[in-house]
């Protein structure tokens, strides 16, 4: 039996139904535990991405979890076209490595204003949001030459007319992997004194910082000290980023990290992972499963150009997007994945379906009834919903 996808009345009806059902059809865990808002529902849309509660969401109010991978820009500038390789791999953003010139290797070449301004029309272009970051930071304390956050802060300002008015689209990671394992409680004052100094120079983003821990925050100082740091930021617009490799072996470890922050009410993206590491064996299909039932956005490393024997992170092979990497198949095509899991931001005109602009009449009610999980569409990369076809009870549960 079907039914019509556009026949008002009956969708708002079934919509009505659901919402007071559905605590006992026993939806997917993901239903259960998001508890979402409705979409385009917050009381005061900003001017760029903001935060509600532990969720993040863009310049419309709209819940929006980060699906997209990490790009070594810094190092491979003369790439651009990754950015739409990105895009068609269903991503819907991307973290782009940036250099401020500090590292003392030759091959840390500073990224110019100019150049940002490029990448972020780039990232505008396929339609991808931008979260840049600082990657001279990696292990302060620990790995010779690395920059602090303060030198971090310090190139922002340098570049601040190229990310002035693209709130609605850029998210800035103060640094990368900011401390080693060497004097990581540092972490605590150096991030709020960071924070601070990028609100008096005016800057206006959503703000991103990584742990310590070379960002995997083993002695839980991120963890143990996240809220007073959200607490320092006069905006309160700070999300937390954790990184997991070796560190999170073990599916308890993933879950009990996450719920640390779920339960605090905090916000919290998972800014690398990979599916193994130096250091130990990541274990990525609880890192997708569990970010996706606490929609706790993720970002995986890396595209390509990964080198000196980190070259199993590589998702695809020489930036060639027809040729994925087992770990590429995995996080994009994969259970969990990007495929399966990411919605474009609402600023670019659409969100979870790419034939359901947010101007259309049941957007809300179309958003509703894929988040609580009942219905996935009519088809994949791009998601469709088919608002002017018909619906079979297959397509309706997911």
């Amino acid at each position: 039996m079907t039914v019509l996808r556009f026949y008002r009345q009956a969708m708002q009806f079934c919509f009505a139904i659901a919402l007071f059902l559905a605590p006992g059809w026993q939806l997917a865990p993901a239903a259960r535990a998001l508890d979402l808002p409705e979409p385009g529902t917050t009381a005061a849309a900003a001017a760029g991405f903001h935060l509600s509660g532990r969720y993040l969401h863009d310049a419309n109010g709209t819940n929006f979890i980060l699906r997209g991978v990490n790009h070594l820009h810094t190092w491979f500038t003369e790439n651009t076209s990754s950015f739409a390789h990105l895009k068609a791999s269903g991503a819907n953003a991307v973290r782009v490595v940036l250099s401020s010139g500090d590292r003392p290797e030759s091959d840390w070449i500073k990224n110019s204003a100019a150049n940002v301004a490029n990448v972020i029309s780039i990232c505008k272009a396929n339609k991808l949001v931008c979260v840049l970051e600082v990657h001279d930071t990696t292990g302060y304390g620990e790995q010779a030459g690395a920059a602090s956050l303060a030198q971090a802060v310090a190139y922002w300002k340098e570049i601040q007319s190229a990310l002035t008015g693209q709130e609605a689209y850029v998210i800035l990671n103060l640094g990368n992997e900011p401390y080693g394992n060497n004097n990581a409680a540092n972490w605590v004052n150096a991030t709020k004194n960071a924070i601070l100094e990028m609100r008096n120079a005016g800057f206006q983003h959503m703000l991103m910082v990584d742990a310590p821990n070379w960002g995997q925050d083993w002695e839980f100082v991120m963890r143990d000290n996240a809220a007073s740091v959200l607490a320092s930021d006069p905006q309160q617009n700070t999300v937390f980023s954790i990184h997991m490799y070796g560190v999170f072996d073990q599916a308890a470890d993933i879950e009990s990290y996450l719920q640390s922050f779920v339960n605090a009410g905090l916000p919290l993206v998972i800014g690398e992972f990979g599916h193994f590491h130096s250091d130990g064996d990541p274990d990525e299909d609880a890192i997708l499963a569990l970010a996706e039932e606490y929609g706790i956005g993720y970002l995986g490393w890396a595209w390509s150009g990964n080198c000196c024997g980190g070259e199993y992170l590589d998702l695809v092979n020489n930036f060639n997007p027809n040729q994925l990497t087992p770990w590429g198949e995995r996080l994009i095509e994969g259970a969990n994945g990007i495929i399966a899991t990411s919605c474009e931001a609402s600023i670019y005109g659409h969100h979870c379906f790419s034939d359901v602009a947010v101007t259309y009449w049941a957007w809300n009610f179309v958003e509703r009834l894929y988040q609580a999980r009942i219905t996935g569409g009519c088809g994949t990369n791009p998601r469709q919903y088919c608002p002017e076809s018909t619906v079979t009870r297959d397509q309706m549960a997911i």
